[in-house]
């Protein structure tokens, strides 16, 4: 009992120590680029590749946003790592794709990448193709925002004040916060489901 009090505890003050400002800024950045037709690239690994795949469904169904998370596709990521090694596949498939500066990256990760580290190195180079291509860079990540937050100031930081907890909040809170970005009335363009079948009774 005692590490889910302290597991919700975490849920509670973090909740409460999300910097709206930077979530608002994020939803001001994804309006303009969906006027300007850009795409945004949902990019994460491990349980943030999971989290891409869903917020990619909620920008497309929910916001009209064109966007893709990369990782959706497994067989041309295991080949990419297979045959050039891991770090190669979300550069070349950023590209390939022809990223630009109408596009974005959304990284969402725990710790942001780390070179020194040699963590997250998917991550770390797709930073450094999207800063080529001028494409803007945001994200929701945790720690210290690692190379994500260290290249961008369009980045949520979501603060973590239980050490051996953070994977846990910060992949809880990915959901939370891009669920609040997608709802977001200036970004909201179709009704969700089962608000849509409420009203209609």
């Amino acid at each position: 009992m005692e590490s889910l009090k302290l597991y919700f505890e975490g849920v509670t003050k973090t909740s409460t120590s999300i910097d709206l400002d930077k979530v608002e800024e994020c939803v001001d950045s994804l309006f303009q680029l969906r006027q300007k037709s850009g795409r945004v690239f949902v990019l994460g690994m491990g349980g943030s590749a999971a989290n891409a795949s869903h917020m990619v469904n909620d920008l497309r169904k929910i916001c009209k946003i064109e966007a893709y998370a990369p990782t959706d596709n497994v067989a041309e990521f295991s080949a990419s790592c297979n045959d050039e090694g891991l770090g190669s596949y979300f550069p070349r498939w950023l590209v390939t794709s022809n990223l630009n500066s109408n596009d974005a990256i959304f990284v969402l990760s725990v710790g942001g990448g780390s070179k020194d580290l040699n963590v997250s190195v998917e991550l770390v180079n797709a930073i450094e193709i999207a800063k080529l291509k001028k494409a803007k860079i945001l994200g929701i990540v945790g720690r210290d925002g690692g190379e994500t937050l260290k290249n961008s100031k369009d980045v949520i930081l979501v603060p973590t004040f239980t050490p051996n907890l953070e994977t846990a909040l910060v992949e809880s809170f990915q959901v939370v916060i891009w669920h609040g970005i997608v709802f977001h009335p200036r970004l909201k363009q179709q009704p969700s489901k089962w608000e849509s079948v409420v009203d209609s009774i």
